[in-house]
């Protein structure tokens, strides 16, 4: 599989408008503060301060932080993405926009990040960014 195979499927660099059917993907804290990055940008489509898992309005948020506001470690991470993943699977009428969650103020780079995602390669209501679609297509373990 090549990037092309999946050039529809890529989250826009820049998201400002969301269809009826679209939600907007992003790394939260498990505090629920959304005061920065994707995370505050998220308040704009309804996401609940104080909650920071989980979808609500046009938002789906996946902690990257814990309740101090600490980075988490890629394995906590990994469970939320997992349970996002499921939760996307049984939700097929809507599109998720996953954005670069924990590349910002977690401090994770995509090389670490994008193969959290593996298991939505098959999942064709889940947009990534083009550059964890480039290192899941680079994963020779694929």
């Amino acid at each position: 599989m090549t990037i092309d195979d999946y050039e529809m499927r890529i989250t826009p660099e820049r998201i400002t408008y969301l269809g009826k059917y679209e939600v907007f993907v992003f790394g939260s804290n498990e505090a629920g503060i959304h005061g920065a990055g994707a995370a505050r940008l998220a308040l704009k489509w309804k996401a609940v301060p104080g909650i920071g898992e989980g979808h609500f309005g046009k938002t789906y948020a996946i902690p990257t932080k814990d309740m101090n506001i600490d980075t988490l470690p890629l394995d906590m991470i990994q469970k939320y993405v997992l349970t996002f993943i499921e939760y996307a699977k049984s939700n097929r009428n809507l599109l998720f926009y996953v954005t670069a969650i924990g590349c910002g103020l977690a401090g994770y780079f995509p090389e670490d990040v994008a193969p959290l995602f593996k298991t939505a390669i098959e999942v064709d209501n889940i947009m990534l960014p083009e550059s964890f679609w480039i290192i899941l297509e680079n994963d020779e373990n694929l």
